[in-house]
């Protein structure tokens, strides 16, 4: 018994480190690879290295990097919190756990129907990968969701399932759908099916990078007021910026903690709206019944 207390013990501890180091790595690889900087600098994501491909070089930049290690910390942290599953005297992770799966079980089953109840660790992985990457910047890292790139590939995946559903009404059906209500509408409606991913990818990334911006621009004209007001002080007490203490923690609560996860919660909503609205359920059950009875012929 002793033995396996302290195999399970030492799986937690590697389940722990699996979450932790992915983060502390990262950390320090900016500290090593950060270029010295003097006053406000707001740039995009960093390029780490560039492979030669046949047509155009593929750029890893850091978005790319934080966004792998993100998902190594996630798949820890579900590691750890699903280790040591049982059906009496269970432990506090798993009572966490299973919270976590009816809370995503009843949001996919509220908004997309039973159909998709099969959803949940699709839904799931949005909102936690979107979460945990803009509350990278609490460890003074990149979020990769202040990169559009990052963004717009969930949003492609989005129209891709978007488009996958409602093909399962049939190829005519979904073409017809192009011409409602009239067949002049025909144009527009193809421009309103390209806005679908469009606006959820620079939704998701405006929100993010204008918090990032604004706190940034609030910390340095913070400085320069305290320069301005205090600067009088004698010593060392006029270099000392007393008007950023608490302010920048309070806009880090808003922008990086209550943003980021309002962020994710949305895109997360038009994902399972704009999936469950498109897909024909009615023409998709005709077809359905259509191919029984030719089944049983």
């Amino acid at each position: 018994m002793e033995q396996q207390n302290r195999k399970f013990k030492m799986i937690d501890v590697l389940y722990l480190l699996m979450m932790i180091l992915p983060i502390v790595f990262l950390i320090g690889l900016k500290i090593l690879t950060s270029p010295a900087t003097t006053g406000i600098s707001i740039s995009g994501a960093r390029i780490y290295f560039k492979l030669p491909m046949p047509i155009q070089d593929l750029v890893i930049t850091e978005a790319q990097i934080n966004s792998w290690f993100v998902m190594i910390s996630i798949v820890g942290l579900c590691l750890y919190l699903t280790h040591g599953l049982k059906t009496q005297n269970i432990l506090r992770r798993q009572h966490l756990a299973e919270w976590i799966v009816e809370k995503v079980e009843k949001l996919v089953n509220d908004n997309m129907g039973e159909y998709f109840s099969d959803f949940g660790p699709f839904i799931a992985s949005i909102i936690g990968i979107s979460a945990f990457s803009s509350l990278m910047t609490l460890c003074g890292l990149f979020p990769p969701t202040s990169d559009i790139n990052v963004v717009a590939g969930w949003a492609i995946l989005v129209f891709l399932l978007i488009t996958y559903y409602k093909l399962k009404g049939g190829v005519l059906n979904y073409l017809k759908g192009f011409t409602e209500p009239i067949f002049v509408m025909a144009p527009l409606n193809v421009l309103g099916e390209i806005a679908t991913p469009v606006s959820m990818a620079f939704r998701h990334y405006g929100n993010v990078i204008s918090g990032t911006v604004i706190s940034v621009l609030v910390v340095a004209a913070l400085q320069g007021l305290s320069a301005m007001v205090l600067g009088w002080l004698p010593g060392f007490l006029g270099e000392i910026p007393f008007l950023q203490v608490g302010v920048p923690a309070i806009l880090s609560v808003y922008f990086d903690v209550f943003s980021g996860c309002m962020q994710a919660y949305i895109f997360a909503m038009l994902t399972m709206l704009n999936i469950a609205g498109a897909f024909p359920q009615e023409e998709y059950e005709k077809r359905r019944q259509k191919k029984l009875l030719k089944a049983k012929i």
